[in-house]
């Protein structure tokens, strides 16, 4: 734990992405010395957040949903039992290259290790693929897919896909397109929300691999003041691509685990096009203990959608266990 009070004569960075916690408390007119838990300065999972998605944020509110995600807390540094560095079996999965495999029919492809935001719960914070880091994919993870003919539908993952550069995501949906047994092509993102003024520069590949596959985009909101401001517009500009939307969230405690919240991210969503897939219970990685919501609370939670929401809008609450043959409902 330190003090973040700004030292004089050293104001913070007023252009680019945020990548000191004491930066982002300043915008928030937060003081860190009052702070109500304790904060990490220097965290092993780095610090990175965009302008667009911390003005989303409400200014002096310590528990505000969106800064209790990105903001490094000294739990992280606490072990718990049950919660480990690989808690989805990645490792085990890994077939070629930068492919996983855990389901039938599909193959999952770690397209490079950069996000535009960093997620404090997330599940690769503790075993981020190495050969993910590049920027370009190997060859051999795509002759995996090509001589795969049970493989249907390859899912773009990292970090994530959205963060390769412009011309590296080209090449790659001009190999993936050329593979006649794929019918789909899903891109797994938090960058429409994260930061969306920098999806433009990706909407002619997205509406290129709409026109030769089925293009999925599985966006990443927990909260429904994600989907203010920029985003909206970052939506339509994939949905007019062609790209068919989807979100998955994560139940997090202090965030998203009311029937309220829940709710009103549904909401928000379906206003924006895209329709709630999954509610992720929590994977339990290293780190990320204090935003574990029990089991049994995210049933009541999912009762009360039912009773308030029609079928549509209601996602599916699931876990992922390593070594299943798919998502588990719960």
């Amino acid at each position: 734990m330190h003090d973040l009070s700004i030292v004089p004569g050293t104001p913070p960075r007023t252009v680019g992405p945020i990548t000191a916690p004491g930066d982002l408390l300043v915008l928030l007119d937060l003081d860190g010395s009052r702070a109500p838990y304790g904060i990490l300065e220097h965290p092993s999972l780095p610090f990175l957040v965009p302008r667009s998605f911390a003005s989303r944020m409400r200014k002096a509110d310590w528990f505000d949903p969106l800064l209790l995600q990105v903001l490094p807390r000294s739990e992280e540094t606490i072990d718990k039992e049950g919660f480990v560095d690989d808690p989805v079996g990645d490792g085990h999965a890994a077939v070629a290259g930068n492919v996983l495999q855990k389901y039938h029919g599909r193959a999952l492809l770690l397209t490079c290790g950069g996000c535009s935001l960093r997620c404090r719960y997330c599940f690769r914070r503790g075993n981020r693929c190495p050969a993910a880091d590049a920027s370009e994919v190997p060859d051999d993870a795509i002759a995996f897919i090509e001589h795969n003919a049970s493989i249907a539908e390859v899912i773009l993952s990292g970090g994530d896909p959205l963060c390769l550069a412009p011309a590296a995501l080209d090449r790659l949906a001009g190999r993936l397109a050329a593979i006649g047994h794929l019918t789909t092509i899903r891109l797994h993102t938090r960058l429409p929300v994260a930061d969306p003024a920098r999806i433009e520069r990706h909407l002619a590949t997205i509406e290129f691999m709409s026109g030769v596959k089925n293009c999925i985009v599985v966006i990443h909101a927990n909260h429904a003041a994600e989907l203010e401001g920029e985003c909206p517009a970052a939506l339509s500009g994939l949905r007019s691509a062609g790209a068919l939307l989807l979100n998955q969230s994560v139940l997090l405690h202090r965030v998203n685990d009311s029937v309220d919240r829940l709710a009103d991210l549904s909401g928000a969503l379906l206003d924006n096009g895209v329709l709630p897939y999954y509610l992720h219970q929590l994977d339990r990685v290293r780190g990320a203990w204090h935003f574990e919501t029990p089991l049994d609370r995210g049933r009541e939670l999912m009762n009360g959608l039912r009773r308030r929401l029609p079928g549509y809008a209601i996602p599916r609450y699931v876990q992922e266990i390593a070594g299943e043959p798919a998502k588990m409902p719960l």
